[in-house]
């Protein structure tokens, strides 16, 4: 049997038709690796390709930053398939972290949220960070504040203000992210966005909004009125 490619995507919208519907975000991990792939080995479609590539490396964050051994040591991947990864992987990374981005961020919300998407989704333990923010929302940088497990992290909202003050903050953006890949926000995420707003107030920092990250979706509070 000949190599299946996203021309004969089994059942469902193939993924570069779901995208052109739907957007880059709603693909699983799978459908984008496989409109990378393009094509699946003899006998092995293209989609349960990716499925046993994410299974074997664990998640896409681990395929990305396998160095080239364990790259090339599965079938059907070599320099060339790793070669074009890594650029991807580089472009992305260029794309959401240039300075003009940064200094505009919030002229769009839906690029503040791809550039923290970018920054945070790959993470295996969540992660708290921060935006610092000039007297025009303009981004100062970005600092990941705290690093917890798979499904927790504990914020000290102290450290937070005194952070913003060393940076002469005027305004913050609040952002972790959720590795199970749902954005949907705690009862825990509320409370420590609520300590940190409290925190802030004191200092006249105002906090913009904070957003959680999971698995191609992300929720602002600032959208849901909880600030």
């Amino acid at each position: 049997m000949s190599n299946q490619d996203m021309s004969l995507w089994p059942g469902a919208l193939a993924p570069r038709e779901k995208l052109m519907r739907d957007g880059a975000a709603a693909l699983s991990d799978m459908e984008l690796l496989a409109i990378f792939l393009r094509t699946g080995l003899p006998g092995v479609h293209v989609s349960q390709r990716a499925e046993q590539l994410l299974a074997h490396f664990g998640s896409l964050y681990h395929l990305v930053s396998a160095d080239y051994e364990q790259f090339r040591s599965q079938k059907g991947l070599g320099i060339a398939t790793y070669a074009q990864l890594q650029a991807i992987s580089e472009l992305a990374f260029r794309l959401f972290s240039g300075p003009h981005l940064l200094e505009n961020a919030l002229l769009n919300p839906k690029i503040t949220q791809h550039y923290l998407h970018s920054l945070l989704a790959h993470h295996d333990r969540e992660v708290f960070l921060v935006l610092f923010l000039d007297n025009q929302h303009r981004v100062i940088r970005h600092q990941e504040m705290f690093a917890g497990t798979i499904n927790s992290v504990v914020v000290h909202p102290r450290e937070i203000v005194r952070a913003a003050l060393k940076a002469n903050a005027a305004a913050l953006i609040l952002a972790h992210n959720h590795p199970s890949g749902k954005a949907e926000p705690s009862h825990a995420d509320r409370l420590i966005t609520e300590q940190v707003v409290n925190a802030c107030q004191l200092l006249e920092i105002r906090v913009l909004d904070h957003l959680v990250i999971g698995r191609g979706e992300c929720v602002s509070f600032a959208e849901r009125g909880w600030l």
